[in-house]
């Protein structure tokens, strides 16, 4: 039964199937947006925001986060696709398109008049058995499938986007980059920190005219031409402020009783700051790096010692740079005693460091640092629009080899998981004498949205392929000697079925695992919402104005 009735509160209560089917009809709108873009032919979306800039992508997360959704519901699907998003890189548009899945299949159960606890406890379960399965028969160790392993995954992520044509290219730069900045921490878990790999954007020449740098690639340049362009054995200062004469504070005033003092207190500004450059230069360093400005003045006095100064550097590179260098973050040259000191354990260290030219602009590259390697990617493009896509693209594959990494197992791609799961589940579901068999039997049947989307994205015939591939999968699972039709999945340039471990469709387990949660939370927290209440804005009318004194009779 669906009331809606008004409450003490200057607002709208609803209630009941109403609320529920609002949700999902949100839920399943929003999906829709992402549904073509998904898959290795999925399409691209343009969106335009109220200032007229131009977004041209097919980033799940993306598109959801641009998008100004207002439905509460709708909402906790965008938040869905930007969790996936910082946890795993990459599988944002699947988790939404399964999420809105279930809870189209839940409001059937509903209708037909089944609890929704029911419901929800089954999908727990299915989502359980399903993470169990995928764990135990679909997941192969990176190891076994040797070196590849990481290129066909950077592949498979690159494929549906708009360096796909590129993916060779680009999958050669992305796994270069990950091996040279991986480690084993003190616990021996592989560790693979793609925020130290700096990604440097500019448009012109071709996407294959991107490169890799073994070095942090800083998009600055020194402070004066007279300054030496290549320092081997640098010391690097990373400092937090500014080096410019010394000015009186506000409100500090100086009375001057003796015009010939005034110049003594202008000498005595220079020297502040001469004093300050003197205890960086004399702790022994000969790179300095500075987030604020260094003035013309000052710059003589490091052109004079022959060091290296770049100024108005970004706060996040100098922080990075720091890191790697085994140099101190410094935002202040004040000790514990209150005097000002630069010690010479606050340096960094690093082999090289120059000057180049890249592309069409000069760029400072840090060659062998000392505490951990660095590594960048510079990217070609036409235009902006095009290099900021391709900047989610590298971003998306370098989360996906990161994932395989560090969790050491993948899984096939192409809707191999999906197919499984399904045939299982309804396997599964027949073995329970319990309510919950109809809402695992339906968790198994919106699995098959993925490939189903993913064929009609293609431009195939989506019931013949997802029926042969279901077949597959079937005798997989009750034939033994079929058992090897496991890594059966879709073959879409083709149009048919084939395996997708020897093709190299692969995909981090851990990225499956966790769409998959994701999803079944996200369904879970819209699907116990049985009530909604609205509170009304006030409004913030004056009662003196004068149509409410024409109203009231004032007047």
């Amino acid at each position: 039964m669906t009331t809606t009735q008004s409450i003490s509160l200057f607002g709208e209560r609803e209630k009941g199937e109403s609320v529920r089917t609002q949700n999902m009809t949100a839920a399943v709108a929003i999906a829709n947006i992402v549904k073509s873009s998904l898959g290795p032919v999925g399409l691209d979306k343009m969106l335009v925001d109220e200032v007229g800039d131009v977004t041209v992508t097919n980033d799940g997360a993306t598109i959801l986060k641009l998008l100004e959704v207002e439905h509460p519901a709708a909402k906790v699907l965008c938040e869905l696709a930007q969790l996936q998003d910082e946890e795993v890189g990459d599988g944002t548009t699947s988790v939404v398109i399964i999420a809105a899945e279930l809870l189209r299949a839940a409001n059937e159960l509903i209708k037909q008049k089944i609890h929704p606890t029911t419901i929800i406890n089954g999908y727990k379960l299915a989502c359980k058995e399903s993470v169990k399965f995928i764990q135990d028969n679909l997941s192969v160790p990176a190891a076994d499938l040797g070196k590849n392993c990481l290129l066909n995954v950077a592949k498979t992520s690159m494929s549906s986007k708009i360096i796909g044509s590129d993916k060779d290219f680009f999958s050669n730069i992305i796994v270069q980059s990950c091996e040279l900045i991986r480690f084993t921490n003190t616990r021996g878990e592989p560790k693979c920190p793609i925020k130290t790999i700096n990604v440097l954007k500019a448009h012109g020449k071709s996407t294959r005219e991107s490169m890799f740098i073994k070095g942090y690639a800083l998009n600055c340049t020194v402070a004066s031409q007279l300054m030496p362009k290549s320092i081997k054995n640098a010391k690097i200062a990373c400092i937090d402020f500014s080096l410019q004469k010394a000015k009186m504070k506000l409100g500090v005033q100086v009375l001057v009783d003796d015009p010939e003092k005034l110049d003594a207190i202008r000498q005595r500004e220079s020297d502040i700051t001469k004093e300050k450059i003197q205890l960086i230069l004399n702790s022994g360093a000969n790179v300095i790096l500075t987030t604020g400005g260094i003035d013309d003045m000052c710059l003589k006095y490091f052109v004079d010692a022959g060091a290296m100064a770049v100024r108005r550097c970004k706060k996040e590179d100098v922080k990075r740079i720091s890191r790697a260098t085994g140099a101190t973050f410094v935002a202040s040259l004040s000790n514990l005693e209150g005097e000002e000191s630069f010690d010479a354990a606050f340096l960094g260290s690093a082999e090289e460091i120059s000057q180049a030219r890249i592309c069409d602009d000069e760029l400072i590259i840090i060659k062998g640092t000392k505490a951990k390697p660095a590594a960048s990617i510079i990217l070609r493009g036409a235009n902006d629009i095009y290099v900021d896509e391709m900047d989610r693209s590298v971003h998306d594959s370098l989360c996906a080899v990161k994932r395989v990494i560090e969790s050491k197992a993948v899984v096939p791609g192409g809707g191999c998981v999906e197919a499984a799961l399904s045939i299982y589940l309804e396997n599964f579901a027949t073995s329970l004498g319990s309510r919950e068999q109809l809402a695992i039997a339906e968790f198994a049947q919106a699995m098959l949205v993925i490939p189903k989307t993913l064929v009609v994205n293609a431009a195939k015939d989506s019931t013949e392929l997802v029926a042969k591939l279901r077949a597959f999968h079937n005798a997989s699972q009750t034939i033994e000697a079929k058992k090897g039709f496991k890594w059966i999945g879709l073959d879409l340039e083709n149009g048919k079925c084939r395996d997708n471990r020897e093709a190299g469709v692969l995909e981090p387990a851990m990225s499956k695992i966790k769409s998959l949660k994701f999803a079944t939370e996200a369904a879970i927290t819209i699907l116990r919402i049985d009530d909604m209440i609205k509170i009304y804005q006030p409004s913030k009318e004056d009662p003196n104005s004068y149509a409410n004194a024409v109203r009231e009779g004032r007047l």
